[in-house]
């Protein structure tokens, strides 16, 4: 298990796994007044959280599979990063892919809140790459099945 520094300026619950086998957290919208989201209407959702990341971790804001499923509501730019070095609050950027309008609530729940490790990377310039099977093929150049 891995420490994760947070200040939690909103009114609801600091984040906190489920369960012992949960992979993330839910994260909880922070509003002073209910928000409306209408059939393809994206908002910027704050949730009054703000993080400290170790280096060679990000956190991923995911989609919660209910909203989705149930409303079509869904993060946009899923999943949405959130660098080490970043240490203002979390927004979760939200659309609206149903036909009717959805409210948004202090406290609910709107997204989850994934930490992943990654590799932090040296780009080296090279003139040319190693050859490969598939080449500089692209979108679709393996066929259908």
């Amino acid at each position: 298990m891995i420490n994760i520094n947070v200040i939690n300026e909103s009114t609801n619950a600091t984040p906190a796994l489920a369960t012992a086998g949960s992979a993330g957290v839910d994260i909880r919208a922070y509003l002073n007044e209910k928000v409306v989201l209408n059939p393809l209407e994206r908002k910027l959702i704050p949730t009054g959280l703000k993080v400290e990341i170790p280096l060679g971790y990000e956190i991923q804001i995911r989609p919660r599979s209910g909203l989705a499923y149930k409303h079509g509501i869904t993060v946009l730019n899923s999943p949405g990063t959130i660098d080490s070095d970043y240490r203002g609050e979390i927004g979760v950027l939200l659309i609206n892919l149903s036909n009717e309008a959805f409210e948004i609530k202090n406290g609910e729940r709107i997204a989850q809140m994934i930490l992943a490790k990654h590799e932090v990377p040296n780009f080296i310039q090279l003139k040319e790459l190693s050859s490969s099977e598939r080449g500089e093929g692209g979108f679709g150049s393996t066929g259908k099945s």
